[in-house]
């Protein structure tokens, strides 16, 4: 008798063991699947050319009496947000120059002063947007003297 209880106790443990293990199995692999869902694909380059605009070259004085001139194109997260952008054309050229005029020429030399840059003028840019929003801003141009 005691043999049994010993055996229909050890099945008992072994087949909640084996149900927690598929049920593990189950859930981790919906959760999977819907993370692989949830992830957008890269945007094509016609795609982010459609949703691009070029903001053509700026030239203006900065700190120290140098002068800077820079020619910028900030993608957008959709065509509509660069319809948008093109029409605040003159805001984000206000703001550009803004921004440099406050600059020295140390500040724009270098990786991390164009970076700061362009991170200072993308939030300022954001902040204006009602459709959409700023993803990258690419410097295509940039002199300091």
């Amino acid at each position: 008798m005691m043999k049994n209880k010993l055996l229909l106790t050890m099945l008992i443990i072994m087949v909640s063991i084996s149900l927690a293990g598929v049920i593990v199995y189950v859930v981790s692999k919906q959760l999977s699947a819907g993370n692989a869902q949830a992830e957008e694909p890269e945007p094509t380059i016609e795609e982010i050319v459609s949703a691009s605009v070029e903001i053509p070259e700026v030239t203006t004085s900065i700190a120290n009496n140098n002068f800077a001139r820079i020619s910028m194109t900030m993608q957008t997260d959709s065509p509509e947000a660069a319809e948008e952008l093109e029409q605040r054309d003159f805001m984000v050229k206000d703001i550009i120059i803004d921004e440099l005029s406050e600059m020295t020429r140390a500040n724009l030399e270098g990786r991390a002063g164009k970076e700061a840059f362009e991170k200072t003028v993308k939030e300022r840019v954001d902040a204006l947007m009602q459709e959409g929003e700023i993803v990258q801003i690419y410097t295509t141009s940039i002199v300091v003297q």
